[in-house]
């Protein structure tokens, strides 16, 4: 699974980061993903920061 997030609609909130620091982490003032493929143990907490982002900037592919 691969995370990718749409610098246009990410609002620089956290709340990723604050539910998958080991996914996402901030880089200045809009987040960005911090690994290339995200490993199955950290699929669920990927699917939880994609569905906690307010602008739905979040988006998950296999």
């Amino acid at each position: 699974m691969k995370a990718i997030i749409d610098k246009e609609l990410c609002t620089g909130c956290e709340l990723c980061v604050t539910s998958c620091p080991d996914i996402f982490e901030m880089d200045g003032d809009l987040a960005k993903v911090k690994v290339e493929i995200i490993q199955p143990g950290a699929e669920e907490c990927a699917h939880q920061a994609a569905d906690d982002c307010p602008t739905t900037a979040i988006k998950l592919e296999d």
